[in-house]
């Protein structure tokens, strides 16, 4: 069993709120939810109102479906629109 992690960190320079910021969220993990069999979750910078910090969590039987599906969720979350992309990293743990 594979458990591929992404980290993915995304920008709001027009955004300036909190509630703005968790608008976009709930909708980058609803649209993700739906499309993907992944977890989601917000896992950093819930104060900053300029940046998201998501986590993304795939299990597989192989290390390249992981991979694959990871990088998926990431260019789809790239193709909204609704915050600029930044930083990515992928961890693999085999168990």
């Amino acid at each position: 069993m594979v458990v591929g992690v992404l980290r993915l960190v995304l920008y709001l320079h027009d955004n300036h709120s909190l509630k703005g910021k968790r608008s976009v969220v709930r909708a980058i993990k609803s649209r993700v939810s739906k499309k993907f069999n992944v977890s989601i979750a917000e896992c950093d910078d819930q104060d900053n109102w300029q940046r998201i910090c998501l986590g993304v969590a795939q299990v597989g039987n192989d290390r390249d479906h992981a991979d694959r599906s990871l990088r998926e969720v990431s260019d789809f979350i790239a193709d909204l629109r609704l915050a600029e992309p930044g930083e990515e990293s992928y961890e693999f743990e085999n168990y």
